[in-house]
C-alpha cells in the first residue's frame, strides 16, 4: 500500500491531479487499505512543501528524477511520523519493506538511516529550517510570498486555512426539500450537521461521511458543495423567462443550483470543453430533477456555439489557479507555477470579452473564481473595464460576506468553513 501512495505521489509531481493518480494505485491495493492510502496521499501532499524541506536537508544529495516514487515514499514516511498516530517502527518497516515493492531494494538501507536520523534530529531540524518558508508554511515559497504581497493582514490565516481538512458542505435542492426538514433528515441518520451562516440553502456536516450515507442524496435532495461557492447563483438572480448561460459549468454544481433558486420558465445553456465532463453535468442534473442545454464548447469562442439570442444573465466560472481551494485539492501545492498565473489571467480575460458580446443590453454578467490572487481576479477585471466601454461593475450586497475590493469582493478561507472565492458582478449598458 505505501508503494501505491509513492506511485500516486510521484505522479502528481509529475504534473497529474491527484484525482486521477488516486484511483488508479487504489485499484491496486486491497478494499480495507484504500481509506488508509486516501490519508496517506491527501497527507502527504498537504504538508509536501515542508516535507520535501526536511528531505533535502537529510538527504546527502538529491535524489535522481527516476526515482520520484522513492522521494514519494520518504515524504509520506515523514507525514506519517509527524502528522499520524502510526506507529513509528510500523511506518519505518512499512517504508522500508516498500522500497521491494518499487523495484528499488538497493534504496532500503537509506530509507532507514534517514527515518531512524528523523526521529532523533526533530528538534534540531526544527531549528535549523525554521527561516525556510516551505518548511514554515508548508506552501510554495511563491506562493507564500505572493499571499503575503496579496493579503499582508490576512496572509496567515490563509496559509493556515490551505493545511486544514476541508469541512464537508451540502447544498439542499429547495425544489425538493428545505433546509430544516433536511437537517432532521440529518439527525434521524445519525449524522450531525448545522446550517451555513450565508447561503441559505447550506448545511455543514460535522464530519464528512460519503455521499452514499446521505439521507436521499440519489433522490435529488441534496449536492455537495461549499458555502462560498453557493452564493454565485443567488448574486446572479436569474428571472422568470430569462436565458441564462454558465460557462465553464463542470462538474455542474452551480449549473444544478442556478436551475434550483430560477423560477419555472428560465431557459439554461451550460458550456464546457469537455464532451466527458459534460456528460457528469447531465448525470448530476439528472439526479436533481433539472434540465439544461448542454454543450461543448469553448465558452470564450461563441462564434463556434451561440444561436445569435442574447443571453440575460452569464455566469462565468473562470478556470483559475484555485489557490482558494487547497485544502480539498493539497496537489495543487505541486501542480500550480508562478508562471501559470499570467497565462491564467490571459485566458480569463479572453473569456470575459467572448462572454461579453453574447450578453443581452441591459443584462448581468458574474465573474467568479476560487482563486484568492489579485492578478485574477481584480486585475483581470479592471483589464477588461478599460477594454469594455459599455460595462461597468454592480454593488454586491452588504451582506455578502468577504472583503470589499476596488471592484469586486474577495471572500478568503480561514475566516470559517468556507473555501476562497471572488465575485464581480457587471451590468451591460
Amino acid at each position: 500500500m505505501r508503494a501505491a501512495a509513492a506511485r500516486a505521489i510521484a505522479a502528481v509531481s509529475a504534473g497529474q491531479s491527484l484525482d486521477a493518480a488516486l484511483p488508479r494505485q487504489a485499484e491496486q491495493v486491497a478494499p480495507a487499505d484504500r481509506a488508509l492510502l486516501g490519508e496517506i496521499c491527501y497527507g502527504t501532499l498537504r504538508w509536501h512543501p515542508r516535507l520535501a524541506a526536511i528531505l533535502e536537508r537529510l538527504l546527502a544529495r538529491p535524489l535522481k528524477a527516476r526515482d520520484a516514487d522513492l522521494h514519494g515514499l520518504l515524504a509520506a514516511a515523514l507525514y506519517q511520523l509527524e502528522f499520524t498516530r502510526i506507529p513509528s517502527h510500523a511506518v519505518v518497516h512499512a517504508t522500508v519493506e516498500a522500497c521491494s515493492a518499487l523495484a528499488k531494494p538497493w534504496a532500503k538501507g537509506l530509507a532507514n538511516a534517514l527515518l531512524r536520523r528523523f526521529q532523533r534530529e526533530r528538534a534540531q531540524l526544527d531549528a535549523a529550517l525554521a527561516g525556510d518558508i516551505r518548511y514554515r508554511t508548508a506552501h510554495p515559497r511563491w506562493l507564500a510570498q505572493q499571499l503575503a504581497a496579496d493579503w499582508p493582514e490576512q496572509a496567515d490565516a490563509v496559509l493556515a486555512a490551505g493545511n486544514a481538512r476541508a469541512p464537508m458542505t451540502l447544498r439542499i435542492n429547495r425544489r425538493r426539500t428545505d433546509r430544516a426538514a433536511y437537517l432532521d433528515r440529518l439527525a434521524t441518520a445519525g449524522l450531525a450537521a448545522r446550517p451555513t451562516t450565508h447561503s441559505a440553502d447550506g448545511v455543514v456536516l460535522a464530519a464528512p461521511c460519503a455521499v452514499g450515507e446521505l439521507p436521499g442524496f440519489g433522490a435529488g435532495l441534496v449536492s455537495v458543495q461549499d458555502e462560498a461557492a453557493q452564493l454565485c447563483a443567488p448574486l446572479l438572480d436569474p428571472g422568470a423567462g430569462q436565458r441564462v448561460l454558465d460557462a465553464c459549468c463542470a462538474p455542474g454544481g452551480k449549473t444544478g443550483h442556478l436551475l434550483e433558486v430560477a423560477p419555472d420558465g428560465v431557459d439554461l445553456v451550460a458550456v464546457d470543453r469537455s464532451a466527458e465532463r459534460l456528460q457528469q453535468v447531465a448525470e448530476n442534473l439528472d439526479r436533481l430533477g433539472c434540465h439544461a442545454r448542454l454543450l461543448a464548447a469553448d465558452a470564450g469562442a461563441p462564434e463556434g456555439w451561440w444561436d445569435g439570442i442574447p443571453f440575460d444573465r452569464i455566469l462565468v466560472d473562470a478556470p483559475c489557479s484555485a489557490t482558494g481551494v487547497i485544502r480539498r485539492h493539497p496537489d495543487i501545492k505541486l501542480l500550480r507555477r508562478p508562471t501559470d498565473i499570467p497565462a491564467l489571467a490571459a485566458a480569463q480575460q479572453r473569456l470575459l470579452a467572448g462572454l461579453w458580446a453574447v450578453l443581452a443590453p441591459g443584462g448581468r454578467l458574474l465573474y467568479a473564481t476560487c482563486s484568492v490572487l489579485r492578478a485574477e481576479n481584480d486585475a483581470v477585471v479592471a483589464a477588461f473595464l478599460a477594454a469594455h466601454g459599455d460595462a461597468r461593475t454592480l454593488p454586491l450586497p452588504s451582506t455578502l460576506p468577504g472583503i470589499a475590493t476596488a471592484l469586486g469582493r474577495q471572500w478568503l478561507p480561514g475566516g470559517g468553513d468556507n473555501d476562497g472565492f471572488y465575485y464581480a458582478l457587471f451590468a451591460k449598458s
